[in-house]
């Protein structure tokens, strides 16, 4: 009879078998933990990051710049838009232009930073001379740089005349209510100096100040 194997109760013996499962245990919750940690830490970054970026249409703002009411032929009226330091001239010039609105279709607006190099020009109702040459005399309503000559035809868009100015003024879209309130609601490009150069994406007219209201 083969003799029996010894065994013993002494639980001194069992604790090291003990030991090595408890560690193993913890050491599987730990790795559990720091996993679900990660993957959390993941997610918020994701979740928490900058905000999307705008996808929707950027539009200009309707803004009131005159009543009819107030208007005389030929006496301009000067506002800001889109931004609050961006001047337009609005003017009556008695006579119908392209892109005029009101009863006569004669009421336009342009902006007033010319377009070679960002400087204000004067309006020049027909027969006037601006204060910086004399011996100029607008033959129809005309905007006048004094900073290099550039001459814009108001009654045809603010198309270049003659100067240096590369490109027409931009035009103001204009809207009229049934009250006889004006309303800027946009403009035309090329956009305004300093700004793009053409491009119908208006999203760089609208930076470079603080859009009016």
């Amino acid at each position: 009879m083969p003799p029996k194997k010894a065994t013993s109760d002494n639980p001194k013996e069992k604790r090291p078998n003990e030991r090595k499962r408890n560690f193993l245990k913890v050491a599987v919750t730990l790795s559990g933990l720091l996993l679900i940690g990660g993957i959390a830490a993941i997610t918020k970054a994701i979740t928490h990051s900058a905000p999307p970026a705008r996808t929707g249409p950027v539009t200009f703002p309707k803004v009131k710049v005159a009543s009819l009411g107030d208007l005389k032929v030929n006496e301009h009226v000067v506002f800001n838009y889109p931004l609050d330091n961006e001047p337009n001239i609005l003017v009556k010039l008695g006579q119908k232009a392209e892109g005029g609105v009101g009863l006569d279709g004669d009421i336009v607006a342009f902006s007033a930073l010319c377009q070679h190099l960002g400087c204000v020009y004067s309006f020049q109702p027909t027969g006037t001379s601006p204060q910086c040459n004399s011996a100029f005399k607008a033959d129809t309503p005309l905007g006048y740089c004094c900073c290099h000559g550039s001459v814009f035809d108001f009654l045809h868009r603010a198309s270049v005349r003659s100067g240096p100015s590369p490109r027409p003024q931009p035009q103001v879209i204009l809207q009229l209510s049934d009250s006889g309130e004006i309303f800027a609601v946009g403009m035309t490009p090329p956009a305004i100096f300093g700004h793009n150069t053409g491009s119908n994406d208006v999203t760089s007219d609208l930076q470079g100040g603080n859009i009016v209201s």
